[in-house]
């Protein structure tokens, strides 16, 4: 499935054309619409398959129709170790670049815990 047959907005889809993101993987074709419907997910697949985008796509696409508070955060997303939350701010970054602000940051003693941060740029 191509993600211009997903129901993304302009910019989204623009952000995915500049990362020459053309094709969804089977995971994506799968989650992404049920996740713009709002319903949960709960999703298993090995890595390089797909798994950020398959759920920061969705929460971009609702950022991008600009139907809330411009100077708030509007998503947390936490991953549970830097270097992943590292990656999903680079991924973040890539599609939204240059419309979103994104902060990543590392709290917790004993355990690590990373939060990515999307607030409109």
């Amino acid at each position: 499935m191509r993600f211009d047959e997903l129901d993304l907005e302009e910019a989204v889809l623009d952000g995915l054309d500049a990362m020459n993101f053309l094709e969804t993987t089977p995971v994506q074709e799968l989650t992404i619409p049920v996740i713009l419907e709002g319903k949960d997910i709960i999703a298993c697949a090995q890595t390089g398959t797909g798994k950020t985008a398959a759920y920061v796509l969705p929460v971009i696409n609702e950022l991008s129709k600009g139907l809330h508070p411009a100077n708030a955060i509007n998503a947390i997303i936490m991953a549970p170790t830097r270097e992943l939350a590292q990656q999903i701010d680079q991924q973040i970054e890539g599609f939204t670049y240059p419309r979103t602000s994104v902060v990543a940051y590392q709290t917790g003693h004993c355990r690590s815990v990373a939060s990515i941060l999307l607030r409109p740029g």
